[in-house]
């Protein structure tokens, strides 16, 4: 795995688009292409592609999959809690 010197910071995610730009983020981060990515984690590469631009909704299992294959942790907080320090509340996800 090479490194191209990405840095992936840690950031709330709450929508499919977030979610997308931070596993982008995160794949980048390791060096990876997404067929690399997709090879590790035994999906299509296109599958890949539509997760990161958002558009497609991957289920619970897909992402548990990537974060598994991209070495990364799921973390609940309380809504409140982020980690940027800033409030937030159930309008920001809609």
């Amino acid at each position: 795995m090479k490194s191209i010197g990405y840095q992936f910071r840690e950031r709330d995610v709450r929508s499919v688009n977030e979610l997308g730009h931070a596993l982008r983020a995160a794949r980048k981060a390791k060096g990876l292409t997404q067929g690399e990515l997709a090879r590790i984690a035994c999906l299509r590469a296109h599958h890949i592609s539509m997760i990161e631009t958002g558009s497609t909704k991957p289920t619970s299992a897909t992402i548990f999959i990537l974060l598994a294959a991209l070495d990364l942790d799921c973390v609940l907080s309380p809504r409140g809690s982020r980690i940027d320090g800033r409030s937030s509340n159930i309008e920001d996800i809609f």
